[in-house]
């Protein structure tokens, strides 16, 4: 075994694993029309902003690549198959093309998007 580390080049300290030669296996990945990438700290770029002295609150996806309003669309039959009755009031808007805001839910929903989100895959 030792000659065969000399003779291919590969040093002894690595894992068996990766000295094998077979090829990689491959991961079935899920295409979507969006993509929500994450922020430089690692989590999910979902954020609360309160307004009005507390009686308004926006929900805001940042920095979505691609089709938004897909995004809104299976956010908000994802949302409604809750059954909650404040998700019949959400309202979706996009701004600067980028940034996708959810009007009309309370703070318990951010953490319910973070959650779709990261079961999508992102």
């Amino acid at each position: 075994m030792l000659f065969r580390l000399k003779f291919f080049g590969l040093p002894r300290s690595l894992p068996a694993a990766t000295r094998s030669l077979s090829s990689p296996t491959q991961q079935a990945v899920v295409h979507h029309p969006y993509f929500v990438p994450r922020n430089s700290n690692g989590s999910l770029p979902v954020y609360t902003d309160i307004r009005n002295g507390g009686t308004r609150l926006l929900l805001t996806v940042r920095n979505i690549d691609g089709n938004i309003p897909a995004l809104a669309k299976d956010l908000s039959d994802s949302l409604s198959s809750l059954g909650s009755p404040e998700a019949s009031r959400l309202r979706f808007r996009v701004q600067s093309s980028k940034h996708l805001i959810i009007q009309g839910g309370s703070g318990r929903l951010k953490y319910n998007i973070i959650d779709w989100l990261s079961q999508k895959g992102f």
